[in-house]
């Protein structure tokens, strides 16, 4: 009896892969659909044009030297490119920390490269002398160097010493930096009259919890803004009160957080009594007593999930009567694996 064949299996056909359109890679980004901006011959202008030529005899008052001028390609803003004198330049009020470190380091590679091809962005500030708002480090670096004149590009919009913070914070700064660089920002508008809401800043400031961790991080240095920050992006928001009105709000917000805190740190300690050694201690503790813990984030913009008086009202019951015996050494082998997932 002969052998029946076998009919072969018919093999299934793989899905068609999903690849990006011929002629355009994974991941590229595509060109704007319009063209925005000047034309070549729009962007020239003279150093005696009215848009620029107060500030040009001004760099020369100062003992500068303006080298040109020109409309800035996206805005059309007139920009002055000068040279002018360390000492007539200061950092803008608001910004960072000086780490001198960094200062040495960067003076040092600016020596090496021979040149200082990176000019200052400037504006008048409401002193009347001229701010950087983006290079303390290198005005610091140039004064380390011992040069006579700096490079500078000179705006006559001195908002633009605000609104460059936007730029300012896609550097990798910490929060610590970041969140002092946004509360005196914001303490500089209100001094200044500035009109409009926290709201209307919302583009400079970056994240309402800055506003709150920067008036921590300035009454305590060494204030653990990393722990809470999960809970305040829950809960804090931007106001539409006027600013120095919300800046005083916000003080009694942190001051409710420094208080809270002590209490975590009482809480730590007796942790510490019994035997449990983790450096996760402080995150373990704030996810324990965060009342917005299980919530699922809303979108930016949206209503906070609980307000923020009534979050740090229960923040502090659940601190004040936390159980020491119910932390158990498995709890926080989670939260060590969870934070070890994150970094």
């Amino acid at each position: 009896m002969a052998a029946r064949k076998k009919t072969p299996t018919p093999r299934k056909r793989a899905a068609p892969s999903k690849r990006p359109a011929k002629g355009r890679k994974r991941g590229s980004l595509a060109p704007g659909s319009r063209a925005r901006g000047l034309a070549a011959g729009e962007t020239a202008l003279a150093l005696e044009s009215p848009e620029v030529a107060t500030l040009a005899a001004e760099v020369r008052t100062r003992c500068g030297a303006p080298i040109g001028a020109y409309r800035e390609p996206l805005s059309g803003r007139p920009l002055l490119l000068a040279t002018v004198p360390l000492a007539a330049l200061q950092p803008t009020p608001f910004q960072r920390d000086l780490s001198p470190t960094h200062t040495q380091r960067l003076a040092r590679r600016i020596d090496e490269s021979g040149a200082f091809l990176d000019p200052l962005i400037v504006v008048r500030g409401e002193d009347g002398k001229f701010w950087t708002p983006n290079g303390r480090h290198r005005l610091a670096a140039a004064k380390v160097l011992g040069l006579r004149q700096i490079t500078v590009l000179i705006s006559p919009d001195a908002d633009l010493a605000y609104r460059i913070l936007a730029l300012n914070t896609e550097k990798a700064h910490n929060l610590r930096d970041r969140s002092l660089e946004v509360i005196r920002m914001a303490r500089g508008l209100a001094e200044g009259r500035r009109r409009g809401s926290e709201q209307t800043w919302s583009e400079q400031f970056e994240a309402p919890e800055l506003l709150t961790l920067g008036l921590l991080y300035e009454t305590s240095g060494r204030f653990a803004g990393g722990a809470y920050s999960a809970f305040l992006r829950k809960v804090d928001r931007f106001s539409d009160r006027p600013l120095a009105r919300s800046l005083r709000e916000r003080e009694g917000y942190a001051a409710r957080l420094l208080g809270i805190d002590a209490e975590v740190k009482r809480i730590i300690a007796g942790l510490q009594s019994r035997g449990f050694r983790s450096p996760y201690l402080r995150n373990y503790v704030v996810a324990r007593i965060n009342p917005v813990r299980w919530l699922k984030p809303r979108k930016a913009g949206a209503a906070p999930l609980m307000p923020m008086g009534q979050a740090l009202t229960r923040m502090s019951a659940a601190a004040r009567g936390f159980k020491l015996d119910s932390v158990s050494h498995r709890d926080l082998a989670w939260i060590a694996l969870g934070a070890a997932a994150e970094e």
